[in-house]
């Protein structure tokens, strides 16, 4: 164990254990006005080493190894024989530690009922420690194992967050190129637009999306402008309609949180007449966001591969960053595919903090 910051709690733990014991085999020597065994500290060292052998190596090697039985029975043996070489290397200094009966039986090798108590007394004095031993390795072993899991999750979520990045850009790009394209060629006056759109929405994916939290009005910003390339693009957009309402100064979120549901809206909204409907609503109140995405299951759709590794990813996204402070309903009929996201902004501040 590397004395580190990381371990100083771990070496009170022990200082505490070892102070507690050294009180608890002095204790009646004390209170008793008599003085201490000149064995007390051999026995404490023996304690320690047993303590330390069970730490260091029977646990990790056995019982965390699913050796269960091996480590039983060799932890039952090895206390005995500790407990049996304890009462023959250090025999108690008479007549204090024992009762004079049970004295003389042990220097004569009489095996009566008090030198046997005195042997099951002994053995349980190192057993104390040495249970406690295997419970602090198992839980530290425990916490080490949950602490990895965390920050495997965690790695897990910013991996899947840089492929929700990746997902918006090569299609999503060359189509707003190509649209960009063919209004220049009308020379549309809805060339400037197209432009302006998709530099904010590449602005936001460079400088904005690697941060942890983003203001929500530029995130907005960001659908704003992705809505109405999209607009741009579709042949017939008369039933794209975005709505947002309440206030959104002074509330965050994380960047490209609600964008998935509404590109896979725009993805699979389209009929074979190919006429669009995507229907969003945003509300924003004191203390959460409520988000519905609506749209036409196209005929031609296929449930790709990675489309449904794009919504696990944000599922997963979600119970990462909001556990416990979010809802999400998807409503699948066949017909109409609707997704329903609120997310509980006071319980993300108390989780956070």
């Amino acid at each position: 164990m590397v004395l580190d910051k990381k371990n100083i709690p771990q070496w009170l733990v022990h200082a505490l254990l070892w102070f507690m014991l050294y009180g608890l085999l002095s204790y009646p020597f004390l209170t008793g006005s008599r003085s201490l065994p000149y064995n007390l500290l051999a026995k404490l060292l023996l304690a320690m080493a047993l303590f330390y052998l069970n730490y260091y190596y029977l646990v990790p090697k056995l019982l965390l190894k699913d050796r269960i039985w091996y480590y039983i029975v060799l932890s039952v043996l090895l206390l005995f024989a500790v407990g049996f070489y304890t009462n023959i290397a250090f025999p108690p200094s008479p007549p204090d530690e024992l009762p004079r009966r049970a004295v003389r039986m042990r220097q004569h090798g009489d095996g009566g009922p008090g030198a046997f108590r005195f042997f099951l007394m002994t053995t349980v004095i190192f057993a104390v420690p040495y249970i406690f031993s295997t419970m602090l390795k198992v839980y530290t072993e425990w916490q080490k194992n949950e602490d990895l899991r965390k920050l495997v999750e965690k790695e897990k979520i910013q991996s899947e967050l840089q492929f929700l990045k990746t997902q918006l850009n090569p299609h999503f790009l060359f189509n707003s190129l190509n649209t960009i394209y063919s209004l220049s060629v009308k020379q549309s006056l809805d060339t400037p637009e197209a432009v302006i759109n998709l530099s904010e929405l590449m602005r936001y994916m460079l400088y904005e999306a690697d941060k942890k939290l983003v203001p929500l009005g530029k995130e907005l910003e960001y659908i704003k402008s992705y809505v109405a390339l999209q607009r741009l693009r579709l042949s017939n957009s008369e039933d794209v309609t975005l709505k947002i309402s309440g206030e959104e100064r002074g509330k965050f979120v994380p960047p490209l949180l609600f964008i998935s549901f509404i590109e896979n809206a725009f993805k699979y909204g389209t009929d074979f007449n190919g006429k669009t409907f995507v229907k969003i609503n945003l509300s924003i109140n004191n203390e959460s966001i409520h988000l519905q995405v609506t749209n036409i299951i196209g005929t031609f759709k296929a449930k790709s591969e990675s489309s449904g590794v794009g919504l696990e990813n944000v599922k997963n996204r979600l119970n990462y960053l909001y556990p416990h402070s979010h809802v999400l309903l998807i409503n699948d009929d066949g017909k109409t595919y609707e997704v329903n996201l609120t997310l509980n902004l006071k319980n993300y501040e108390l989780h956070n903090h």
